[in-house]
């Protein structure tokens, strides 16, 4: 299975930081937040916006959301089912509870034999698998056209007949845990990042990781993954995404069929995010540790998420982004790799897919031979001579250009985009601004970077990273 976590630094590529605007209810010092499809949805398939390649959608009579992406150019398609519900809307005591309950649904039902999903899915030429964030859970299998239905039945049967028992569960709960060692414990600079990001988010969930805490995964319990079943995986509660060789017209009496019977069985789930507290200080974390040879670098620093901007002002952090960190022609890198041979790489990038907050963060390494210490001199001196400075024709235009060919890149891959459309909707992103994504970034100006800029680059607010090697006696 696969963990959707905090590891910020995949995280800025291409269309995955999709941008633009939702509106937000603030109550109580807290963000509540339900999918972003029109209302009163159509069941009847509507374009998400004028244009080539346009996704259409409609919602089934018991709530179910479809969207439909058309890519003809194989019989082939990817099928995801996203629930509205992960990590962040855990309890405290019971992390772990999202992540743990996508390892059971491969556990079978009445029809499937635990483990027979996937085998079927492989004997059948394709491939599945699931993840989990912190604002959602989704499943996925990609498959020729024609087994479209196959996935379709088995998906919605295990949407509502999951069987479990201690038997299959506990020995799960084992495997989740040796997950967590392999992802977290035994890799450093994760290990590191899932501390700046407590020290960053606070109390809020999404300063936890995403997989849990080896303790509370220890305590949880067969019931425990039934009554999170029960609540939250209901249709009401979820979208079908299909991308690939097929239309709305082809795909509704199929979502009809397999997904239109299931009867709705809890409420519509509405969540909720308590308000960030920032940090009021700098902070920083150190780390040593015998398994690192070469120093790493890390700073987070506070953002509004990409719904509560609106899509030009996220655009520009994404094109932020891009000018500062982006790859071999950004300015820190020109700078401090090229130029003064201060560091050996460099990145930046923004995460604003989350509800109600983000962050922008800078990661580098050393030159061979220097120290953390002269190298945080050299991007922190950077910084502020590119606060002073202005953005130049050249840098916008360069940067606007690799995030439009990015996206145009992105749309090669079926999954790609079925990922794009459904991390964004489930963030407070509708199907009609994720599509509309590159003119928002051709609109961003010099004028928006220097202030997404002078928004987000405060060191006073920020946690600072240092992964060291082990220190010898």
């Amino acid at each position: 299975m696969i963990t959707i976590s905090a590891q910020r630094m995949s995280a800025t590529r291409m269309m995955m930081r999709v941008s633009a605007a939702c509106a937000f209810l603030w109550l109580a010092g807290c963000a509540s937040f339900e999918l972003p499809f029109a209302k009163p949805a159509s069941t009847d398939p509507v374009a998400v916006a004028d244009g080539p390649a346009a996704p259409e959608t409609f919602r089934l009579a018991n709530g179910m959301d479809v969207l439909v992406i058309p890519d003809h150019r194989a019989p082939v398609v990817t099928h995801m089912v996203w629930y509205r519900v992960g990590a962040a809307d855990e309890v405290a005591g019971h992390t772990g509870l999202a992540h743990f309950l996508e390892h059971l649904m491969f556990k079978g039902t009445d029809k499937l034999k635990p483990g027979e999903f996937s085998k079927t899915v492989a004997r059948n030429g394709g491939q599945d698998n699931a993840f989990t964030n912190y604002d959602f859970t989704a499943y996925f299998q990609a498959i020729a056209k024609d087994r479209l239905p196959l996935v379709m039945e088995m998906e919605a049967d295990r949407m509502t007949h999951l069987k479990l028992t201690d038997k299959e569960v506990l020995p799960e709960r084992d495997v989740v845990i040796e997950e967590l060692r392999m992802r977290i414990e035994n890799q450093p600079l994760a290990e590191l990042q899932s501390k700046m990001n407590a020290a960053l988010y606070g109390a809020s969930p999404y300063g936890r990781d995403v997989i849990g805490y080896k303790a509370e995964i220890e305590k949880l319990s067969t019931q425990d993954a039934l009554d999170w079943y029960h609540r939250y995986y209901t249709p009401n509660n979820a979208i079908l995404i299909v991308a690939g060789d097929i239309t709305s017209a082809e795909l509704k009496p199929l979502a009809e069929k397999y997904y239109g019977s299931i009867k709705r069985r809890a409420p519509t789930f509405t969540q909720t995010r308590p308000a960030v507290e920032w940090p009021s200080e700098p902070k920083r974390i150190t780390m040593h540790d015998e398994r690192v040879n070469e120093a790493s670098w890390l700073r987070f620093y506070p953002a509004s998420s990409s719904a509560d901007l609106g899509p030009r002002a996220s655009a520009a952090l994404d094109v932020l982004a891009e000018i500062l960190g982006g790859g071999t022609t950004s300015r820190l890198y020109q700078s401090l790799v090229v130029r003064d041979r201060k560091l050996t790489a460099v990145q930046a990038w923004y995460s604003g897919g989350q509800i109600g907050s983000g962050d922008f963060g800078l990661y580098a390494l050393p030159r061979v031979g220097g120290s953390i210490a002269d190298a945080e001199k050299a991007i922190d001196a950077a910084l502020v001579a590119f606060l002073a400075s202005d953005i130049t024709d050249e840098e916008l235009t360069r940067a606007r250009s690799q995030l439009a060919a990015g996206a145009v890149y992105a749309r090669d891959r079926q999954q790609t985009m079925a990922y794009i459309y459904g991390s964004g909707i489930m963030t407070g992103l509708t199907p009609a601004e994720i599509y509309g994504w590159p003119k928002a970034i051709a609109a961003v100006t010099a004028d928006d970077v220097r202030k997404a800029a002078a928004s987000v680059l405060d060191a006073r607010r920020a946690v600072t990273g240092e992964l060291l090697p082990q220190v010898m006696p």
